[in-house]
């Protein structure tokens, strides 16, 4: 059969693929159009590309080429368009999938647990000077407390700083700080250097928080009228980090049914609420670190900021994500 006969043929499908695009131009926040009518424009639109080359390839009359042309470009935004951005949509999906997607993740609970359980026992290990009284010199380490006392000496907001200079350090924090979530979610691939990794920052941070609490370490005073204010986001931050880490990391071990490659991709897109959130919580935290901890504000200030967060915090994504019961 000749080409021009191939194609005059195929008339009756480029005008079913006319009228298709027809309805889909009527509808403006996307297809209304049946599943299986959308799955007949899929096929009629990859049909008429295949026209489209053919034509080209056959040198047809310059007519046919336009048409096909027109009709390509045309089903092609139909079925590429951008969509009218729902904000109803991006509520519900932000207030009730991304609280319930990071609260049920079995990762993020253990990294959660893991986490928060060596934090606080480091942190009582540390203040305590009988239960293990070398702990917090054998974890931190003799230079590293004579660095903190130092840092900590002079009272905090004692020197003044400009708008600019804050503006500066929130900048810096937000790099340092995204710096210490990277590290957690890129050991996190590996699991085992990513839980040793976590494991480490937990006893540490503990140590440091314990220590700087014993009532004859003076500059404690001072460290704890820094820290609080942004503790709360940035902790959280790193938890997020690591259990996401974690989650890919045995997605690209235990592929199940899927290739590595092919179960790596979804768990990327399933972890992205988790990585968006602890973004967000790293920024937030460097907001207030460059801000309000520095300042002179009353310590109180800085507690009920601590407290709010935390309220916010638990709200988010206990509250919001914990499973409900359809009655």
């Amino acid at each position: 059969m000749k080409v021009v006969d191939l194609l005059e043929r195929r008339r009756r499908n480029w005008q079913e693929l006319e009228r298709l695009c027809d309805q889909l131009q009527g509808a403006s926040t996307g297809p209304k159009l049946p599943a299986l009518s959308m799955s007949r424009f899929g096929a009629l639109y990859r049909a008429a590309c295949a026209d489209l080359a053919l034509a080209h390839a056959y040198q047809l009359p310059q007519n046919t080429v336009q048409y096909l042309h027109r009709l390509v470009g045309r089903a092609h935004n139909q079925l590429y368009r951008s969509r009218r951005w729902d904000f109803r949509k991006w509520i519900d999906t932000l207030m009730t999938d991304v609280p319930r997607q990071i609260f049920n993740d079995r990762c993020v609970q253990t990294m959660f647990v893991l986490f928060w359980g060596l934090f606080i026992i480091s942190a009582w290990l540390s203040y305590s000077k009988t239960a293990w009284p070398e702990f917090a010199e054998k974890v931190i380490g003799e230079e590293q407390i004579e660095a903190l006392e130092t840092m900590y000496k002079d009272e905090i907001g004692s020197t003044d700083r400009d708008g600019n200079t804050n503006s500066a350090m929130m900048g810096f924090y937000v790099y340092n700080n995204a710096g210490i979530g990277l590290r957690c979610f890129a050991w996190g691939l590996l699991v085992v250097p990513g839980l040793l990794l976590s494991m480490y920052n937990a006893i540490f941070l503990g140590a440091c928080f314990g220590y700087m609490a014993r009532p004859d370490v003076p500059e404690g005073e001072n460290f704890f009228h820094f820290v609080t204010a942004h503790g709360p986001f940035e902790l959280t931050a790193i938890v997020l980090s690591a259990g996401a880490g974690l989650r890919l990391g045995l997605a690209w071990i235990m592929p199940g049914n899927y290739s590595r490659y092919a179960n790596l991709r979804k768990t990327g897109k399933e972890m992205m609420p988790v990585i968006m959130a602890a973004v967000i919580l790293f920024v937030m935290a460097a907001f207030v670190e460059g801000f309000l901890s520095p300042s002179a504000a009353p310590y109180a200030v800085k507690a009920g900021v601590a407290i709010l967060s935390t309220f916010l915090l638990a709200f988010y994504f206990i509250v919001l994500g914990f499973p409900r019961r359809l009655l």
